[in-house]
């Protein structure tokens, strides 16, 4: 595949409409079978309570990994993200209802490099809280 995105057409400081990601608990289940990440604290809420936390919590590399998914899914190519890295700065707490919690990421083109790349800033936010920091996906265009 190649990026859908054409560096041409991009500017930096142009921004990225916002994408909702629903998380349940059932996907937390589901990203620890995958993973192999079987912490209770992000499946269990009697053990999470007990541990301090406010009720079970997605797993970091899980919340990563919708911010991966906002710039793929912009690029239109999953090969097009050639560097990404954050800071993980808050929790997601998913209680154990029908509505879960929402990660709501955005972006923004913050720098064009040469060679077709640009580096995209994000925010990754859960209710009012910012869950990742320092956010960068450097995207190979078209």
């Amino acid at each position: 595949m190649t990026a859908t995105v054409k560096y041409d057409e991009v500017e930096a400081g142009q921004e990225i409409p916002a994408a909702e990601y629903r998380v349940r608990r059932v996907n937390l289940v589901m990203y620890a079978g995958a993973s192999g990440d079987f912490n209770p604290i992000h499946w269990n809420e009697r053990f999470a309570k007990a541990v301090g936390l406010p009720d079970v919590i997605a797993h970091g590399m899980y919340t990563m990994a919708q911010g991966g998914r906002f710039v793929t899914d912009w690029a239109g190519d999953p090969a097009a993200v050639v560097d990404y890295g954050v800071r993980f700065s808050s929790m997601v707490v998913v209680p154990d209802d029908d509505e879960g919690a929402t990660i709501t990421v955005s972006g923004v083109v913050e720098e064009k490099l040469g060679d077709k790349r640009v580096v995209v800033g994000l925010t990754a936010r859960a209710d009012d809280a910012k869950v990742l920091s320092r956010a960068r996906a450097v995207v190979q265009l078209a």
